[in-house]
């Protein structure tokens, strides 16, 4: 007599596991703990063999039935049970072990040693955000255009464009990793180029003004926020140097000696170690915070752990309390600002390439390169300091 749910449900356990048959094979093993499993009894070349179909009532009667059903088709057609679910057990680790989210993993960890800390950061977090919660578990071979089309639409939708367009180029380099590792045909990111709007270059707000730069530097020296956050803002419109690599200075690089910070390559975005001369304000900063901040590898700690660079926003946030907007200024900012103002001040434009550190087309040549003008830039540097306080005592001045 075949199995009901009343009668699976009455069923008591007893000292040693009983049967309940339902028929064609299918039967309902009851074990003394009192949980209840199902099996599927089979021949296979003539040897009785069982399978396990799953547990009840999670499996119930009905669902139980189909798979019998379906593994007596498999049987039917000569495929052993066991051997074929071993077979989707395997296909299913080969597809965890090939989804989108294990391979962009892979390939960030193979590319980690060529960017800045920072360039890594932004390229896991914005995978982290934006991809992962999507397309993360899927095979990297099942994702098609349109789906990553919709990913990146979902992104575009939020006024985000700009980082849809970064996240789209991030991607294809992910699947182009896995074209070339063998575990994808082609990247379907190629597909979707040209699908979403273009973007307008936008450049990153700065102030170059001489007077307005007076009072910029006025409101810095003013600024009522931590010490570590206070000499962060006050030393970064002397150096010039990028946000990312300001928050990562080590003492380790700090030549007080020599007045001279030098910035390893694996810091730098061109990939080649730059030298930043020291004027004696950047230096008087520095011994500021010496004291303070010196138990830390970092020279601009992160007030949560002194083993952290401070906080990306740390400078940004900094400028914002003070009263100027994103259309304003920014952190990378201060570039702009002395690149305008250092060449209106009639400096040779080559020595202040270098001292931005700006590409250089000849990598080999740039290898060799970081302490090219090194003696003018260590006199721009100072007269770029002078010039600075020069303003902020106008601005000063005319309050």
């Amino acid at each position: 007599m075949k199995l009901s749910d009343t009668k699976i449900k009455s069923a008591k356990p007893r000292d040693k596991k009983y049967k309940m048959l339902d028929g064609e094979g299918l039967f309902l093993v009851v074990a003394p703990n009192g949980s209840k499993y199902w099996r599927l009894r089979y021949y296979d070349k003539g040897k009785e063999k069982e399978v396990a179909l799953g547990i009840y009532p999670a499996l119930p009667l009905s669902d139980a039935r189909k798979e019998k059903d379906k593994f007596r088709a498999l049987i039917k057609n000569g495929i052993d049970p066991i051997t074929h679910k071993q077979t989707q057990k395997d296909d299913q680790r080969r597809a965890n072990e090939n989804s989108f989210e294990v391979i962009a993993r892979e390939w960030h960890g193979k590319n980690f040693h060529t960017w800045t800390p920072d360039h890594a950061e932004t390229i896991m977090s914005r995978l982290e955000r934006d991809i992962f919660p999507w397309l993360g578990h899927k095979p990297i071979t099942a994702i098609t255009p349109p789906e990553m089309l919709a990913t990146l639409r979902r992104i575009e939708s939020r006024g985000a464009l700009d980082t849809a367009h970064r996240i789209h180029q991030i991607c294809g380099k992910v699947f182009r990793y896995a074209v070339a590792t063998g575990r994808a045909e082609r990247d379907p990111c190629a597909d979707v180029k040209g699908a979403l709007p273009p973007t307008r270059q936008k450049h990153l707000a700065s102030i170059i003004d001489p007077v307005e730069v007076g009072k910029l530097l006025l409101a810095i020296e003013g600024y009522k926020g931590t010490l570590i956050a206070r000499c962060a803002l006050q030393i970064a419109p002397y150096l010039f140097c990028r946000p990312g690599e300001l928050r990562h200075m080590e003492w380790k690089e700090i030549d007080f000696e020599n007045a001279e910070w030098r910035i390893p390559a694996h810091k730098m975005k061109m990939r080649t170690m730059h030298i930043v001369p020291l004027s004696q304000q950047a230096l008087k900063i520095l011994n500021e915070i010496k004291p303070a901040t010196s138990h830390s590898i970092y020279v601009f700690p992160s007030i949560r752990s002194n083993q952290k660079p401070m906080s990306e926003n740390t400078v940004l946030a900094g400028l914002r309390r003070l009263g100027y907007t994103t259309e304003e200024m920014t952190g990378h900012g201060f570039r702009s600002m002395a690149s305008t103002l250092l060449n209106e001040l009639g400096w040779n434009p080559d020595a202040i390439e270098r001292q931005l550190a700006h590409g250089e087309r000849n990598s080999v040549r740039a290898a060799y390169n970081y302490a090219e003008y090194l003696p003018e830039r260590r006199k721009m540097m100072q007269a770029w300091a002078d010039h600075l306080d020069k303003l902020k005592n106008e601005a000063k001045n005319k309050k």
